[in-house]
């Protein structure tokens, strides 16, 4: 399975302006530039899409390990924040940290932090992160 997205930059660093599309049409020509990277702006940023990529795949893979206990989820809500820190010349991700809130009837403690834990280390996304990947998960009633 493939999936695809293409991005165009147009510009210098600063002055320059891209735009970002996915293949499923989701992403169309949608902007970002310095300004929505490094400031505030309209538009988006790689390290948006990458928290929106870990927090979706996260989300789904917590519902996998929790059908494996037996349960199933009437909500699973992720926010990832992803973290560019300065290093040497340029950029790197330091940390991507999930915060969990989950509704699961039945659950117990011990299951629900299997199953988050299992999904953290397991889903996709978590294995492609060369960096350090935190979890924050709450079960509550």
């Amino acid at each position: 399975m493939d999936r695809k997205a293409t991005a165009q930059w147009k510009g210098d660093l600063r002055g320059g302006a891209g735009a970002i599309s996915t293949q499923s049409g989701t992403l169309s020509n949608t902007q970002y530039s310095f300004k929505t990277r490094f400031e505030q702006g309209n538009g988006t940023n790689p390290e948006e899409l990458l928290a929106a990529a870990h927090a979706g795949c996260f989300s789904m893979a917590l519902s996998l390990m929790l059908q494996n206990e037996g349960l199933k989820a009437e909500t699973i809500d992720t926010t990832c924040t992803i973290t560019l820190d300065k290093e040497g010349d340029g950029f790197a991700i330091k940390r991507s940290h999930l915060d969990l809130r989950a509704r699961i009837p039945g659950a117990s403690q011990d299951a629900f932090d299997r199953a988050a834990q299992a999904a953290k280390e397991g889903c996709p996304v978590s294995k492609l992160f060369d960096t350090e990947i935190t979890l924050d998960a709450k079960l509550e009633s």
